[in-house]
């Protein structure tokens, strides 16, 4: 691996969500298949690691507004995927509207069929509107969520770990193809799942499909340590985004892992032009399509500050944050990253929004190609991050520039790729092959995130 990697959000219009309403933007952008494709396009040809799309599954009431997060990622990467030859593709999925035997197969033949470049970004899913989607009558609450998703995990990566390395045969003249003793099944029974397993077919080139992880409250933070092996994450300060890798690298040790087992990439939200002065009449065009009444709103929901108590010229200081943040905020990683940014100095709601890129509640960067160039690697020499997940603040301008003029800098200085390096986004991305990893102590019966103790019990497959 050179230096830094770099991945490509997808999300259209934009990370500002309101970049439809510029004059060169298309409002259905976000549904056409030959936007992306061009962008898979452009992207592969600069050599990104891999280009990444956030979802979730329900219709949330910001439509009203602006864009939803559009066609299911899976079809739509699995579509970019067989469009390019050496692009990964990260694709979010839910722990808690999937079950863990269709996911972990999914995942492992899109590993197949990618030749190794499949990646797929775990979340809990925070909207309620999601249960009544799929039968549910309330959506779980958040400790439940990522208990839930612990022992998601540990039934996906049991079953991408089911068949050994040397399970193959092939003797033409006996008949035999594979040795059953080196296909094994979980037969996983736990608070949630009840899984037997095996896989139908052996892992793909990378052993496992590459798994990302975002979350920073305690049960995003474990997740993390013990399964991730990318963290998705967000900091406005250099000294907490290196205080979060290396509690993640910690975390990473104390489950059995090597702490450079799990790499962190960090969110970047990125405004860039030819010069600073473009970019800088473009961000004001950006922050006026922003609807400053309802972003204030969501920022003193997620603070847990009551509603309507500040307006967004009101300045919000670190006396007025409750000392816990609330179960209700939408993002525990989003209400540190703002919290500090408080203790800094009191800020505005408007203030705040601006400098959480819109409302996404990550870093923006704004300026020329080099300026963006000077900050990524200020940042990556600094130890914040293993590398950066840049997230196009208008997709329509942003993605291509970056790609265009901010990478060819990077690539002179040695930071990133002029080629790729690997055949399989695990290996680009520094990690080890997937299957078979040294067992963390819950594997051998250590408690689990809600107290209890397990045994994970493996059984040959029945001849």
């Amino acid at each position: 691996m050179t230096g830094l990697h770099l991945n490509l959000s997808l999300m259209t219009p934009g990370h500002f969500r309101h970049a439809w309403r510029l004059p060169h933007a298309d409002p259905l952008a976000y549904l056409d298949i030959d936007h992306f494709v061009r962008l898979a396009q452009i992207a592969e040809v600069a050599k990104i690691d891999a280009v990444f799309l956030g979802d979730g599954p329900a219709l949330r009431g910001e439509i009203e507004e602006a864009p939803g997060t559009g066609i299911d990622p899976l079809v739509l990467l699995g579509h970019l995927a067989a469009i390019t030859k050496n692009l990964g593709v990260v694709i979010t999925s839910s722990t808690t509207y999937n079950s863990p035997y269709n996911l972990a197969r999914r995942f492992q033949a899109l590993d197949h069929v990618t030749k190794g470049r499949a990646a797929v970004n775990i979340v809990t899913t925070g909207t309620p509107a999601a249960a009544a989607n799929f039968g549910l009558s309330e959506h779980p609450d958040k400790e439940t969520r990522y208990r839930r998703a612990w022992e998601f995990l540990e039934v996906v990566t049991s079953l991408w770990d089911s068949w050994k390395p040397d399970w193959l045969v092939a003797d033409k003249k006996s008949g035999h193809y594979a040795d059953v003793s080196k296909i094994r099944s979980s037969d996983h029974v736990g608070e949630f799942f009840s899984v037997a397993g095996p896989l139908p077919v052996p892992p793909g080139p990378q052993g496992r499909p590459v798994l990302v992880q975002a979350g920073g409250s305690e049960g995003g933070l474990k997740l993390a340590g013990d399964f991730a092996d990318v963290v998705f994450t967000v900091a406005q300060t250099q000294s907490k985004a290196a205080e979060f890798r290396d509690d993640i690298r910690r975390r990473a040790v104390l489950a059995g892992r090597r702490e450079d087992d799990v790499k962190i990439s960090l969110g970047v939200v990125v405004l860039v032009s030819a010069t600073e002065a473009q970019a800088r009449a473009r961000e004001k065009e950006l922050y006026a399509t922003l609807p400053i009444d309802r972003l204030t709103a969501v920022l003193l929901a997620n603070l847990g500050l009551p509603e309507g108590s500040f307006g967004p010229d009101d300045v919000i200081s670190e006396a007025d944050l409750p000392e816990e943040i609330p179960a209700s905020a939408f993002s525990t990683g989003f209400s540190v990253s703002t919290r500090a940014l408080i203790r800094e100095r009191p800020l505005t709601p408007r203030e705040l929004v601006a400098r959480g890129a819109g409302g996404s509640g990550h870093r923006l960067v704004v300026g020329s190609a080099e300026q963006v160039a000077d900050d990524l690697q200020a940042w990556f020499e600094a130890g914040t991050a293993d590398g950066f997940t840049i997230m196009p603040a208008d997709t329509a301008v942003d993605f291509e520039n970056f790609a265009t003029l901010v990478v060819p800098i990077l690539q002179s200085r040695g930071l990133f790729q002029r080629e790729y390096t690997a055949p399989t986004l695990r290996e680009r991305f520094g990690l080890p092959f997937g299957a078979h990893r040294n067992p963390g102590p819950h594997r051998s019966g250590a408690e689990l995130p809600d107290g209890s103790a397990r045994v994970a019990v493996t059984v040959p497959v029945p001849v």
